[in-house]
């Protein structure tokens, strides 16, 4: 059964469940309540401090959506916790999860089939393809269509994915996830943030206000 802030106080929170990696400061889809991730030995915990109705029954949402858009799995026995089958943490991708897992719609489902998607600063569609190397799966980014320099601007969707996606250069346009796991699903989630840089600056940056400004201890609110 879960302990609301009534019952553990912040120091407790940090000592079971280890150190803050996300915050958001307002879940939209339920009374706008502060939403934590939590990360100790490879689990990742979802936490709030609020008390109110029916939280409990939110955060087993909000895990089901990092496994169902990021290819975790849930841990056994638990409504709030997952980890990677890798063994990995993905710290800069797990950003991202949490905030996509908290402000989706608890249906939401995530996209199928190809990943691709449109440009946001050229007509170019950019796609990526996946392969087994011998010793990582590996993962291929090309641009498709009519513009120009697109070489240049498939280096930048390269470099977003090293940037946000902390993953290592393999060629010239090839990219693995630092395990040489195949997460086709953290992959998708990348994908719109990859195509635009400086715009995914400005978004973190801005969170990262939104969340100082909701600080009472951690930046949780206590109601």
């Amino acid at each position: 059964m879960m302990k609301t802030s009534s019952t553990l106080r912040v120091v407790d929170v940090l000592e079971r469940y280890g150190s803050c990696l996300e915050l958001v400061p307002m879940d939209p889809n339920f009374k706008n309540i502060s939403v934590g991730l939590y990360v100790k030995n490879g689990i990742c915990t979802v936490w709030t401090f609020s008390g109110k109705q029916g939280v409990e029954a939110r955060i087993e949402q909000i895990r089901e959506q990092l496994v169902a858009l990021g290819g975790m799995e849930a841990v056994p026995g638990t409504y709030n916790q997952a980890r990677f089958a890798c063994g990995g943490l993905h710290e800069r991708p797990m950003k991202f999860l949490m905030t996509q897992a908290v402000g989706k719609a608890p249906d939401y489902a995530p996209p199928q089939g190809e990943m691709t998607i449109q440009d946001s600063r050229s007509p170019l569609t950019i796609k990526v393809t996946g392969s087994q190397r011998d010793d990582a799966y590996v993962y291929s980014v090309s641009v498709e269509g009519d513009a120009p320099r697109p070489a240049v601007r498939l280096r930048m969707v390269v470099a977003g994915f090293l940037r946000y996606g902390e993953m290592q250069k393999v060629g010239d346009t090839e990219v693995a996830f630092p395990c040489g796991q195949r997460h086709d699903e953290l992959m998708r989630l990348l994908l719109p943030y990859s195509r635009n840089i400086s715009s995914v600056e400005g978004m973190m940056a801005a969170e990262a206000l939104r969340g100082q400004m909701t600080t009472g201890t951690l930046g949780f609110s206590q109601t």
